[in-house]
């Protein structure tokens, strides 16, 4: 991976995490456009650490969120009241909700590996991701604050997320169709879709820096990841920043059309060559 293309996937993947487009299916993409010959391992460390740039993006944005829901937390168990205030719920549910897709990372590590070699998968899994957002648009009441949310709603949400260690299932769409389906608005959605991002990134980002270590071209191949973070975590903050602007007022079918467009066009692309 040359220098080059690292700042365009850098880009890619800061776009691309947190819009519900499915970062993953972009990745596979732009190199399947423009012929790069990426080795598929190389490809997927690549695209798993510099989702801590995009981690990074996410705290940042968050911080005084993430700041008032720890204290809460902590002063829940030292007062053995852990769910007495609504961060301090939040904090719980935000847990509870990435236990799906630990376990589902841990056991299907080796099958989505391969599946990020595949652009056909990719194509079918951005027509789900498109399906869901539709449908969870359609179906969804939008009433509900996220401070409300009980543990069965936080594993229903954590199961979607579970969903999109497949490239091409946006995580972030994913997850914020699990709490429209649920009635959440879209807002609140978003911000417990972002918030519960962070404890499976941080985890997939040591668990690839593991491999990492492992890598014989390792020297090499670090002033490319370098890049490639500081660059996600500039642009990913910027696109959560206009996102949740976004959905303040707009839905997410421009989202699914965007998505069943790519799918259309990947398809097409491997049926030419």
């Amino acid at each position: 991976m040359t220098i080059i293309q690292a700042i365009i996937l850098g880009i890619v993947q800061g776009l691309t995490e947190f819009l519900p487009i499915s970062s993953s299916a972009h990745l596979v993409l732009v190199p399947y456009i423009f012929e790069w010959d990426l080795a598929s391992a190389e490809a997927f460390l690549f695209d798993v650490l510099v989702q801590l740039g995009t981690l990074a993006a996410v705290i940042v944005y968050f911080w005084k969120d993430l700041i008032a829901i720890i204290k809460s937390v902590l002063s829940g168990i030292k007062a053995k009241q852990p769910l007495k205030e609504s961060d301090s719920i939040l904090g719980w549910m935000i847990i509870l909700a990435t236990i799906p897709a630990g376990l589902g990372g841990i056991l299907l590590k080796d099958y989505v590996e391969t599946a990020f070699s595949s652009p056909v998968i990719t194509a079918v899994m951005l027509f789900i991701t498109a399906a869901l957002m539709t449908i969870s648009e359609w179906v969804s009441k939008k009433t509900r604050e996220i401070e409300t949310i009980k543990p069965k709603e936080a594993l229903l949400i954590g199961f979607f997320q579970m969903l999109a260690i497949f490239p091409g299932i946006s995580r972030s769409g994913a997850t914020i169709s699990g709490g429209l389906i649920q009635n959440f608005d879209r807002k609140g959605s978003a911000r417990f879709s972002f918030l519960m991002s962070i404890p499976i990134m941080l985890a997939a980002g040591l668990l690839a820096l593991v491999d990492l270590i492992k890598m014989s071209s390792l020297f090499s191949f670090l002033p490319v990841l370098v890049i490639g973070f500081l660059i996600a975590g500039v642009v990913g903050y910027f696109s959560i920043a206009w996102l949740m602007r976004f959905l303040k007022k707009s839905s997410l079918y421009v989202f699914s059309l965007y998505c069943v467009l790519v799918s259309i066009l990947i398809l097409i692309l491997h049926n030419v060559r």
